[in-house]
């Protein structure tokens, strides 16, 4: 495999977390809009990429490959809760 070829394949196994990890705190602004400017932008992105991407490489390490909707499914959920826990959202 070349150089190439291979960060082709990481930045692919890395967008699904990224934009995940984009995406819930921007949504979540518009959701809870008072709660969600207490908590920085920046610490919610950084959160949730970790967690996403810590969630898809036991999904890879789990099943022996990336792709699994099951791995997508638990990405979601541990995104979302973080999302959630980070925004204190059992108070609403």
């Amino acid at each position: 495999m070349t150089a190439l070829a291979l960060l082709n394949h990481v930045l692919n196994f890395l967008a699904p977390a990224l934009w995940l990890a984009l995406l819930l705190p921007l949504v979540s602004r518009w959701v809870f809009r008072k709660r969600a400017k207490k908590t920085g932008l920046g610490l919610q992105v950084a959160v949730n990429f970790a967690l996403c991407l810590l969630v898809l490489g036991l999904g890879l390490w789990f099943f022996g490959r990336d792709g699994k909707m099951a791995t997508y499914l638990a990405m979601t959920l541990v995104g979302a809760t973080s999302q959630w826990l980070m925004l204190r959202g059992w108070r609403a």
